[in-house]
């Protein structure tokens, strides 16, 4: 993740970057940072092109970001639900993509956000529904959030932070 040109803070960073190696005739490169960035090859093309005044927005390199780091993590189940929950958010709300691009945070950092507050919130299973499950373990807890709490939590973890 992030091997050549290391992780940007914002889009402005890769939009410039994208910039001095168009200036430079190195579109190699460009490729090789939108790869490691997640943005689709289409839009590099478009930059090259001269059809795209930028390589890149806010939620373009939030989503790229969120890829990158997806394709690193293998998230499964509900964890692939809180990436997709991420996703939607930074589609919804430009500045939170702007964080979602910040070094320092993380899919797994959200993730984390969402486990710790998982296993803070945890609510007995009551025993008829342990027993119709076919459990055989005499208590059995569960806390993960609903969308909405979710979406609080992903919002709050982005967003720390800011002013």
């Amino acid at each position: 993740m992030f091997e050549k040109f290391g992780e940007f803070n914002s889009y402005n960073e890769i939009n410039e970057l994208a910039e001095n190696l168009f200036n430079e005739g190195d579109i190699e490169s460009i490729r090789t940072l939108a790869e490691e960035n997640g943005l689709p090859g289409e839009a590099v093309d478009l930059y090259i092109n001269g059809e795209l005044p930028v390589l890149c927005d806010p939620m373009a390199a939030a989503l790229g970001k969120l890829e990158v780091e997806a394709a690193a993590l293998k998230p499964k189940e509900i964890m692939s639900d809180w990436l997709e929950y991420i996703k939607g958010q930074c589609m919804e709300n430009e500045i939170l993509a702007f964080q979602a691009r910040k070094k320092g945070k993380s899919l797994k950092g959200c993730i984390a956000a969402l486990l710790s507050w998982s296993f803070k919130n945890q609510q007995a299973v009551d025993k008829d529904i342990i027993k119709e499950a076919g459990v055989s373990a005499g208590k059995v807890t569960l806390g993960i959030p609903g969308m909405a709490r979710a979406k609080k939590i992903i919002t709050d973890y982005y967003m720390r932070g800011t002013k």
